[in-house]
Protein backbone atom coordinates (compact mmCIF):
# COMPACT_ATOMS: atom_id res chain seq x y z
CA UNK A 1 0.00 0.00 0.00
CA UNK A 2 1.37 3.40 -0.80
CA UNK A 3 1.94 5.93 1.69
CA UNK A 4 0.96 9.50 1.81
CA UNK A 5 2.99 12.06 2.49
CA UNK A 6 2.02 12.44 6.23
CA UNK A 7 3.08 9.27 6.44
CA UNK A 8 6.35 9.19 4.93
CA UNK A 9 7.08 12.13 7.08
CA UNK A 10 6.12 10.17 10.65
CA UNK A 11 9.02 7.60 9.41
CA UNK A 12 11.62 9.88 9.11
CA UNK A 13 14.78 9.52 11.62
CA UNK A 14 15.77 12.43 13.51
CA UNK A 15 19.37 12.67 10.87
CA UNK A 16 16.59 12.88 8.20
CA UNK A 17 14.14 15.00 9.08
CA UNK A 18 17.28 17.64 9.35
CA UNK A 19 17.13 17.25 5.27
CA UNK A 20 13.72 17.42 4.45
CA UNK A 21 10.82 20.85 4.36
CA UNK A 22 8.28 20.05 3.05
CA UNK A 23 7.00 23.57 3.62
CA UNK A 24 9.79 25.30 2.34
CA UNK A 25 8.84 29.16 1.69
CA UNK A 26 9.61 30.36 -1.38
CA UNK A 27 12.80 27.87 -2.86
CA UNK A 28 12.81 30.27 -5.45
CA UNK A 29 14.14 33.44 -3.47
CA UNK A 30 17.56 33.06 -4.33
CA UNK A 31 18.88 31.59 -1.85
CA UNK A 32 18.83 27.67 -3.85
CA UNK A 33 19.76 25.89 -7.03
CA UNK A 34 16.80 23.58 -7.42
CA UNK A 35 17.10 20.34 -9.37
CA UNK A 36 14.43 17.71 -9.72
CA UNK A 37 15.51 13.91 -9.91
CA UNK A 38 13.66 10.90 -11.13
CA UNK A 39 14.30 8.58 -7.72
CA UNK A 40 13.19 5.08 -6.94
CA UNK A 41 14.09 3.33 -3.61
CA UNK A 42 16.52 0.07 -3.56
CA UNK A 43 15.55 -2.11 -0.48
CA UNK A 44 13.94 -1.05 3.09
CA UNK A 45 13.65 2.71 2.96
CA UNK A 46 10.56 4.49 1.21
CA UNK A 47 10.77 7.39 -1.13
CA UNK A 48 11.49 10.30 1.33
CA UNK A 49 13.78 8.39 3.21
CA UNK A 50 16.01 8.16 0.37
CA UNK A 51 15.32 11.59 -1.05
CA UNK A 52 16.85 12.84 2.83
CA UNK A 53 19.51 10.22 2.20
CA UNK A 54 20.38 12.01 -1.37
CA UNK A 55 20.24 15.44 0.27
CA UNK A 56 22.55 14.39 3.33
CA UNK A 57 24.88 12.87 0.93
CA UNK A 58 24.85 15.81 -1.44
CA UNK A 59 25.49 18.35 0.81
CA UNK A 60 26.53 18.52 4.89
CA UNK A 61 25.86 15.19 5.80
CA UNK A 62 27.10 11.14 5.94
CA UNK A 63 24.77 7.99 6.46
CA UNK A 64 24.67 8.44 10.21
CA UNK A 65 24.18 12.12 12.06
CA UNK A 66 27.49 13.27 13.47
CA UNK A 67 28.38 14.82 16.67
CA UNK A 68 30.32 17.89 15.19
CA UNK A 69 27.62 19.55 12.76
CA UNK A 70 27.01 23.04 14.12
CA UNK A 71 23.68 25.55 14.16
CA UNK A 72 25.46 26.99 11.43
CA UNK A 73 26.34 23.80 9.21
CA UNK A 74 22.52 22.47 9.59
CA UNK A 75 21.72 25.54 7.84
CA UNK A 76 23.42 24.42 4.56
CA UNK A 77 21.98 21.19 4.42
CA UNK A 78 19.89 20.29 1.11
CA UNK A 79 16.34 20.32 1.51
CA UNK A 80 13.65 17.91 0.04
CA UNK A 81 10.55 20.47 -1.14
CA UNK A 82 8.65 18.59 -3.03
CA UNK A 83 7.27 15.36 -3.90
CA UNK A 84 5.46 13.22 -6.34
CA UNK A 85 4.86 10.15 -5.70
CA UNK A 86 2.95 9.07 -8.63
CA UNK A 87 5.73 9.90 -10.94
CA UNK A 88 8.33 9.15 -8.39
CA UNK A 89 10.60 12.32 -8.81
CA UNK A 90 11.76 14.46 -5.49
CA UNK A 91 12.54 18.09 -5.51
CA UNK A 92 15.83 19.19 -3.61
CA UNK A 93 16.77 22.52 -2.90
CA UNK A 94 20.57 23.55 -2.42
CA UNK A 95 21.86 26.32 -1.01
CA UNK A 96 24.51 27.40 -3.26
CA UNK A 97 26.58 28.90 -0.36
CA UNK A 98 27.84 25.16 -0.61
CA UNK A 99 30.18 25.86 -3.87
CA UNK A 100 32.95 27.00 -4.12
CA UNK A 101 33.32 30.74 -4.42
CA UNK A 102 35.24 30.62 -7.28
CA UNK A 103 32.58 29.51 -10.03
CA UNK A 104 34.04 25.92 -9.85
CA UNK A 105 31.43 23.75 -11.87
CA UNK A 106 33.01 20.39 -11.07
CA UNK A 107 32.21 21.39 -7.61
CA UNK A 108 28.73 22.04 -7.99
CA UNK A 109 28.45 18.30 -9.81
CA UNK A 110 30.37 16.46 -6.96
CA UNK A 111 27.83 17.41 -4.81
CA UNK A 112 24.85 16.91 -6.91
CA UNK A 113 25.50 14.07 -8.99
CA UNK A 114 28.78 12.79 -7.36
CA UNK A 115 28.54 9.79 -4.68
CA UNK A 116 24.66 10.03 -4.63
CA UNK A 117 24.91 8.29 -7.92
CA UNK A 118 26.77 5.40 -6.10
CA UNK A 119 24.67 4.90 -2.74
CA UNK A 120 23.42 1.90 -2.29
CA UNK A 121 19.81 2.97 -1.28
CA UNK A 122 18.68 3.67 -5.05
CA UNK A 123 17.39 1.91 -8.07
CA UNK A 124 17.10 4.74 -10.28
CA UNK A 125 18.44 8.29 -9.64
CA UNK A 126 18.61 10.96 -12.57
CA UNK A 127 18.82 14.84 -12.32
CA UNK A 128 16.17 16.07 -15.02
CA UNK A 129 16.11 19.73 -14.26
CA UNK A 130 17.83 22.62 -12.66
CA UNK A 131 17.43 25.44 -12.16
CA UNK A 132 19.77 28.47 -11.16
CA UNK A 133 18.94 32.17 -9.10
CA UNK A 134 20.07 35.45 -10.68
CA UNK A 135 22.10 35.54 -7.16
CA UNK A 136 23.78 32.57 -8.59
CA UNK A 137 24.60 33.21 -12.04
CA UNK A 138 26.60 36.11 -11.21
CA UNK A 139 29.26 33.99 -9.74
CA UNK A 140 29.70 32.36 -12.76
CA UNK A 141 31.71 33.01 -15.99
CA UNK A 142 29.02 32.13 -18.79
CA UNK A 143 30.07 32.07 -22.77
CA UNK A 144 32.36 34.92 -23.64
CA UNK A 145 32.71 34.22 -27.87
CA UNK A 146 29.17 32.97 -28.93
CA UNK A 147 27.75 32.20 -31.96
CA UNK A 148 26.67 35.59 -32.72
CA UNK A 149 30.42 36.37 -32.40
CA UNK A 150 31.19 33.35 -35.51
CA UNK A 151 28.43 34.57 -37.67
CA UNK A 152 30.26 38.17 -37.58
CA UNK A 153 33.11 36.79 -38.25
CA UNK A 154 31.90 34.75 -41.25
CA UNK A 155 29.58 36.62 -42.48
CA UNK A 156 26.55 34.23 -42.31
CA UNK A 157 23.13 35.37 -41.37
CA UNK A 158 20.01 33.63 -40.95
CA UNK A 159 20.94 30.23 -41.92
CA UNK A 160 23.11 27.21 -39.54
CA UNK A 161 26.55 27.39 -39.53
CA UNK A 162 27.29 24.90 -42.26
CA UNK A 163 30.21 22.46 -40.92
CA UNK A 164 31.65 18.78 -41.48
CA UNK A 165 33.91 16.38 -39.31
CA UNK A 166 36.60 15.05 -40.88
CA UNK A 167 36.18 11.55 -41.89
CA UNK A 168 38.07 8.92 -41.43
CA UNK A 169 37.87 10.15 -37.67
CA UNK A 170 41.44 8.72 -37.48
CA UNK A 171 44.05 7.21 -39.92
CA UNK A 172 44.98 10.54 -42.39
CA UNK A 173 48.01 12.03 -42.10
CA UNK A 174 48.17 15.98 -41.11
CA UNK A 175 48.88 16.87 -45.27
CA UNK A 176 45.95 13.98 -46.29
CA UNK A 177 43.60 15.98 -42.97
CA UNK A 178 44.53 19.14 -44.40
CA UNK A 179 43.59 18.35 -47.42
CA UNK A 180 40.00 17.23 -46.68
CA UNK A 181 39.22 20.51 -44.85
CA UNK A 182 40.37 21.95 -48.35
CA UNK A 183 38.22 20.63 -50.29
CA UNK A 184 35.05 21.07 -47.99
CA UNK A 185 36.09 24.80 -47.63
CA UNK A 186 36.05 25.40 -51.68
CA UNK A 187 33.00 23.62 -51.78
CA UNK A 188 31.38 26.15 -49.70
CA UNK A 189 31.52 24.73 -46.05
CA UNK A 190 31.88 27.39 -43.24
CA UNK A 191 33.38 25.07 -40.65
CA UNK A 192 36.24 22.26 -40.00
CA UNK A 193 36.52 20.13 -36.74
CA UNK A 194 39.08 17.81 -35.40
CA UNK A 195 36.87 14.32 -34.63
CA UNK A 196 37.24 14.23 -30.67
CA UNK A 197 39.60 11.80 -30.69
CA UNK A 198 42.65 14.02 -32.76
CA UNK A 199 45.44 14.59 -30.65
CA UNK A 200 49.02 13.68 -31.52
CA UNK A 201 49.38 10.69 -33.36
CA UNK A 202 52.42 9.36 -34.97
CA UNK A 203 50.92 9.13 -38.48
CA UNK A 204 49.38 12.94 -37.90
CA UNK A 205 51.47 15.02 -35.57
CA UNK A 206 49.70 18.12 -33.69
CA UNK A 207 51.88 20.40 -35.40
CA UNK A 208 52.21 19.30 -38.87
CA UNK A 209 48.26 19.28 -38.67
CA UNK A 210 48.21 23.04 -37.28
CA UNK A 211 50.75 23.96 -40.33
CA UNK A 212 49.12 22.26 -42.84
CA UNK A 213 45.55 23.33 -41.85
CA UNK A 214 46.50 26.87 -41.83
CA UNK A 215 48.29 26.97 -45.39
CA UNK A 216 44.72 25.13 -46.62
CA UNK A 217 42.58 27.60 -44.84
CA UNK A 218 44.65 30.67 -46.62
CA UNK A 219 43.83 28.49 -49.83
CA UNK A 220 40.37 28.39 -49.54
CA UNK A 221 39.64 32.00 -47.78
CA UNK A 222 41.57 33.51 -51.06
CA UNK A 223 39.72 31.11 -53.37
CA UNK A 224 36.35 31.68 -52.46
CA UNK A 225 36.70 35.15 -51.19
CA UNK A 226 35.29 33.95 -47.87
CA UNK A 227 35.97 33.54 -44.04
CA UNK A 228 36.73 29.88 -42.24
CA UNK A 229 36.68 28.73 -39.12
CA UNK A 230 38.67 25.13 -37.50
CA UNK A 231 37.81 23.98 -34.69
CA UNK A 232 41.14 22.22 -32.77
CA UNK A 233 40.71 19.60 -30.52
CA UNK A 234 43.13 20.87 -27.55
CA UNK A 235 42.25 17.47 -24.96
CA UNK A 236 45.95 17.10 -23.71
CA UNK A 237 47.05 14.56 -20.86
CA UNK A 238 48.19 17.56 -18.77
CA UNK A 239 47.70 21.49 -18.23
CA UNK A 240 50.64 21.94 -20.30
CA UNK A 241 50.19 20.29 -22.86
CA UNK A 242 46.33 21.11 -23.51
CA UNK A 243 48.12 25.03 -23.39
CA UNK A 244 50.86 24.22 -25.25
CA UNK A 245 48.35 23.50 -27.89
CA UNK A 246 46.73 26.71 -28.02
CA UNK A 247 49.15 28.68 -27.87
CA UNK A 248 50.92 26.50 -31.07
CA UNK A 249 47.49 27.41 -32.78
CA UNK A 250 47.85 31.23 -32.03
CA UNK A 251 51.22 31.22 -33.01
CA UNK A 252 50.79 29.81 -36.30
CA UNK A 253 49.55 33.06 -37.79
CA UNK A 254 45.89 32.38 -37.65
CA UNK A 255 43.41 35.80 -37.81
CA UNK A 256 41.66 35.65 -34.15
CA UNK A 257 37.94 34.22 -34.77
CA UNK A 258 39.37 31.53 -37.52
CA UNK A 259 40.49 28.76 -34.95
CA UNK A 260 38.00 27.08 -32.07
CA UNK A 261 39.58 25.36 -29.00
CA UNK A 262 37.45 21.73 -28.74
CA UNK A 263 37.70 20.08 -25.25
CA UNK A 264 36.24 16.40 -24.71
CA UNK A 265 34.54 18.30 -22.24
CA UNK A 266 33.55 14.75 -19.86
CA UNK A 267 36.79 12.80 -19.91
CA UNK A 268 39.05 16.15 -19.87
CA UNK A 269 37.13 17.47 -17.30
CA UNK A 270 35.26 20.35 -16.28
CA UNK A 271 38.51 21.91 -14.87
CA UNK A 272 39.54 21.72 -18.57
CA UNK A 273 36.98 23.55 -19.68
CA UNK A 274 37.21 26.90 -17.59
CA UNK A 275 40.24 26.57 -17.90
CA UNK A 276 39.87 27.68 -21.48
CA UNK A 277 37.04 29.56 -20.86
CA UNK A 278 39.60 31.95 -18.77
CA UNK A 279 42.34 31.71 -20.75
CA UNK A 280 40.85 32.34 -23.69
CA UNK A 281 37.53 34.70 -23.55
CA UNK A 282 37.93 35.70 -27.38
CA UNK A 283 38.09 32.33 -28.76
CA UNK A 284 35.21 29.88 -29.26
CA UNK A 285 35.21 26.84 -27.34
CA UNK A 286 33.60 23.67 -28.08
CA UNK A 287 32.61 21.34 -25.56
CA UNK A 288 32.46 17.61 -27.29
CA UNK A 289 30.70 15.81 -24.65
CA UNK A 290 31.64 12.28 -25.75
CA UNK A 291 31.21 9.55 -23.03
CA UNK A 292 27.98 11.67 -21.71
CA UNK A 293 25.43 8.62 -23.16
CA UNK A 294 26.56 6.85 -19.35
CA UNK A 295 25.39 9.60 -18.04
CA UNK A 296 22.05 10.78 -20.15
CA UNK A 297 20.51 7.94 -22.28
CA UNK A 298 16.63 7.78 -21.23
CA UNK A 299 16.91 4.43 -20.62
CA UNK A 300 19.63 5.06 -17.94
CA UNK A 301 17.98 4.85 -14.52
CA UNK A 302 21.38 6.93 -12.87
CA UNK A 303 22.85 9.45 -14.28
CA UNK A 304 21.43 12.96 -15.74
CA UNK A 305 19.38 14.37 -18.69
CA UNK A 306 20.78 16.39 -21.93
CA UNK A 307 19.32 19.18 -20.40
CA UNK A 308 21.17 19.42 -17.24
CA UNK A 309 24.36 18.58 -19.21
CA UNK A 310 24.25 21.72 -21.63
CA UNK A 311 22.84 24.31 -18.70
CA UNK A 312 25.84 23.42 -16.94
CA UNK A 313 28.40 23.70 -20.27
CA UNK A 314 26.59 27.00 -20.48
CA UNK A 315 26.90 27.98 -16.82
CA UNK A 316 30.74 27.14 -17.22
CA UNK A 317 30.65 29.15 -20.46
CA UNK A 318 31.58 27.12 -23.57
CA UNK A 319 30.54 28.70 -27.01
CA UNK A 320 29.24 25.58 -28.19
CA UNK A 321 27.93 21.99 -27.13
CA UNK A 322 26.54 19.11 -29.24
CA UNK A 323 23.28 18.41 -27.97
CA UNK A 324 22.28 15.65 -30.53
CA UNK A 325 19.92 14.95 -33.44
CA UNK A 326 16.29 14.65 -31.95
CA UNK A 327 15.88 11.55 -33.77
CA UNK A 328 16.50 13.30 -36.84
CA UNK A 329 20.33 11.51 -36.93
CA UNK A 330 22.03 8.49 -36.42
CA UNK A 331 22.15 9.24 -32.27
CA UNK A 332 19.84 8.23 -29.60
CA UNK A 333 17.92 11.17 -28.97
CA UNK A 334 14.30 12.59 -29.10
CA UNK A 335 12.82 16.22 -29.89
CA UNK A 336 11.52 15.96 -25.91
CA UNK A 337 15.06 15.57 -25.02
CA UNK A 338 17.31 17.48 -27.57
CA UNK A 339 15.73 20.59 -29.03
CA UNK A 340 14.54 21.07 -25.25
CA UNK A 341 18.18 21.49 -24.23
CA UNK A 342 19.20 22.79 -27.00
CA UNK A 343 16.05 25.68 -26.65
CA UNK A 344 17.64 25.78 -23.18
CA UNK A 345 21.21 26.87 -23.46
CA UNK A 346 20.78 29.03 -26.50
CA UNK A 347 17.69 31.61 -24.96
CA UNK A 348 17.73 33.98 -22.36
CA UNK A 349 14.41 32.53 -20.79
CA UNK A 350 13.08 28.76 -21.78
CA UNK A 351 11.34 26.09 -20.31
CA UNK A 352 13.24 23.34 -19.13
CA UNK A 353 11.36 19.72 -18.31
CA UNK A 354 10.42 21.61 -15.14
CA UNK A 355 11.55 24.83 -14.54
CA UNK A 356 11.60 27.96 -16.68
CA UNK A 357 14.87 29.06 -16.81
CA UNK A 358 15.68 32.77 -16.81
CA UNK A 359 19.72 33.47 -17.31
CA UNK A 360 19.43 37.22 -16.23
CA UNK A 361 21.39 38.61 -13.54
CA UNK A 362 19.16 41.27 -12.67
CA UNK A 363 15.80 41.40 -11.85
CA UNK A 364 13.80 39.07 -14.35
CA UNK A 365 10.88 41.69 -14.45
CA UNK A 366 13.21 44.68 -14.83
CA UNK A 367 11.97 46.56 -17.87
CA UNK A 368 15.04 46.04 -20.17
CA UNK A 369 15.03 42.13 -19.71
CA UNK A 370 11.81 42.04 -20.88
CA UNK A 371 13.01 44.00 -24.23
CA UNK A 372 15.94 41.42 -24.30
CA UNK A 373 13.66 38.56 -24.05
CA UNK A 374 11.39 39.70 -27.29
CA UNK A 375 14.69 40.70 -29.00
CA UNK A 376 16.00 37.42 -28.52
CA UNK A 377 12.94 35.51 -29.26
CA UNK A 378 13.12 37.67 -32.95
CA UNK A 379 16.29 36.08 -33.19
CA UNK A 380 18.50 39.82 -32.43
CA UNK A 381 21.56 40.13 -31.11
CA UNK A 382 21.85 40.56 -27.48
CA UNK A 383 23.77 41.50 -24.61
CA UNK A 384 27.17 43.00 -26.88
CA UNK A 385 26.87 46.17 -24.54
CA UNK A 386 24.98 44.98 -21.42
CA UNK A 387 26.37 41.49 -20.87
CA UNK A 388 26.19 42.27 -16.60
CA UNK A 389 22.51 41.66 -17.50
CA UNK A 390 22.56 37.67 -18.37
CA UNK A 391 24.64 35.10 -18.90
CA UNK A 392 25.10 35.10 -22.90
CA UNK A 393 23.89 32.17 -25.33
CA UNK A 394 25.67 28.89 -25.75
CA UNK A 395 25.44 27.80 -29.33
CA UNK A 396 24.17 23.79 -29.55
CA UNK A 397 26.58 22.25 -31.91
CA UNK A 398 24.58 19.46 -34.06
CA UNK A 399 26.10 16.13 -35.17
CA UNK A 400 25.18 12.61 -35.62
CA UNK A 401 24.02 11.25 -39.12
CA UNK A 402 22.82 14.25 -40.47
CA UNK A 403 23.33 14.68 -44.38
CA UNK A 404 21.80 17.06 -46.83
CA UNK A 405 18.52 15.33 -47.08
CA UNK A 406 17.89 15.63 -43.42
CA UNK A 407 18.53 19.11 -43.11
CA UNK A 408 15.53 20.66 -43.30
CA UNK A 409 13.80 17.98 -41.10
CA UNK A 410 16.07 18.42 -38.40
CA UNK A 411 15.76 22.77 -38.73
CA UNK A 412 11.75 21.72 -39.12
CA UNK A 413 11.99 19.93 -35.51
CA UNK A 414 14.76 22.69 -33.87
CA UNK A 415 12.43 25.76 -34.45
CA UNK A 416 15.16 27.67 -35.92
CA UNK A 417 18.06 27.81 -37.50
CA UNK A 418 20.62 29.19 -35.02
CA UNK A 419 23.25 26.25 -34.42
CA UNK A 420 25.82 24.62 -36.06
CA UNK A 421 25.83 21.52 -38.29
CA UNK A 422 28.95 19.20 -38.63
CA UNK A 423 28.17 16.69 -41.06
CA UNK A 424 30.64 13.71 -41.10
CA UNK A 425 29.79 11.31 -43.90
CA UNK A 426 26.96 13.05 -44.77
CA UNK A 427 29.52 15.62 -46.49
CA UNK A 428 32.49 12.90 -46.91
CA UNK A 429 30.44 10.22 -48.28
CA UNK A 430 29.16 12.08 -51.06
CA UNK A 431 29.68 10.02 -54.43
CA UNK A 432 31.45 13.02 -55.47
CA UNK A 433 33.25 13.28 -52.36
CA UNK A 434 34.10 15.88 -50.05
CA UNK A 435 33.84 19.12 -52.36
CA UNK A 436 30.60 18.10 -54.30
CA UNK A 437 29.40 16.97 -50.76
CA UNK A 438 29.77 20.35 -49.53
CA UNK A 439 28.34 22.05 -52.55
CA UNK A 440 25.62 19.51 -52.25
CA UNK A 441 25.07 20.76 -48.37
CA UNK A 442 24.98 24.25 -49.34
CA UNK A 443 22.98 23.59 -51.91
CA UNK A 444 20.22 21.77 -49.23
CA UNK A 445 20.57 24.50 -47.44
CA UNK A 446 19.82 27.36 -49.97
CA UNK A 447 16.44 25.14 -50.84
CA UNK A 448 15.58 25.26 -47.71
CA UNK A 449 16.03 29.28 -47.48
CA UNK A 450 14.26 30.00 -50.67
CA UNK A 451 11.05 27.31 -49.16
CA UNK A 452 11.89 25.20 -52.76
CA UNK A 453 11.66 21.38 -51.99
CA UNK A 454 14.97 20.11 -52.59
CA UNK A 455 14.08 17.23 -54.81
CA UNK A 456 12.71 20.01 -57.17
CA UNK A 457 15.58 22.24 -56.60
CA UNK A 458 18.31 19.35 -57.27
CA UNK A 459 16.74 19.65 -60.45
CA UNK A 460 18.79 21.92 -61.52
CA UNK A 461 21.93 21.15 -58.77
CA UNK A 462 23.25 17.97 -59.92
CA UNK A 463 25.50 17.91 -57.15
CA UNK A 464 22.01 17.80 -54.54
CA UNK A 465 20.89 14.93 -56.77
CA UNK A 466 23.67 12.80 -56.57
CA UNK A 467 22.97 13.26 -52.54
CA UNK A 468 19.37 12.86 -52.68
CA UNK A 469 19.91 9.59 -54.81
CA UNK A 470 22.83 8.34 -52.52
CA UNK A 471 21.83 8.87 -49.35
CA UNK A 472 18.08 7.74 -49.61
CA UNK A 473 19.11 4.70 -50.97
CA UNK A 474 22.40 4.51 -48.15
CA UNK A 475 20.16 5.45 -45.17
CA UNK A 476 17.63 1.92 -45.86
CA UNK A 477 21.22 0.02 -45.29
CA UNK A 478 22.46 2.25 -42.72
CA UNK A 479 22.18 1.73 -38.51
Amino acid sequence: MSLTEEQLLQSLNPKQQGYVNLKLENPANGEYLLGVFHMVPEGRLNILQTAAEVAAESSTGTNFRVNTETPFSKVMNALVYKLDLEKDLVWIAYPWRLFDRGGNIQNILTYIVGNILGIKEIKALKLLDVWFPPSMLEQYDGPSYTLDDMRKYLGVYGRPILGTIIKPKMGLTSAEYAEVCYDFWVGGGDFVKNDEPQANQDFCPYDKMVKHVKEAMDKAVKETGKKKVHSFNVSAADFDTMIGRCEMIINAGFEPGSYAFLIDGITAGWMAVQTLRRRYPGVFIHFHRAGHGAFTRPENPIGFSVLVLSKFARLAGTSGIHTGTAGVGKMKGTPEEDVVAAHGILYLRSKGHFFEQSWTKIPDMDRDIEELVSKDKAHGVILEDDSWRAVRKCCPIVSGGLNPIRLKPFIDVMGNVDFITTMGSGVHAHPGGTRVGAMSLVQACEAYLKGIDINEYAKDHKELAQAIDYFSRASKDAM
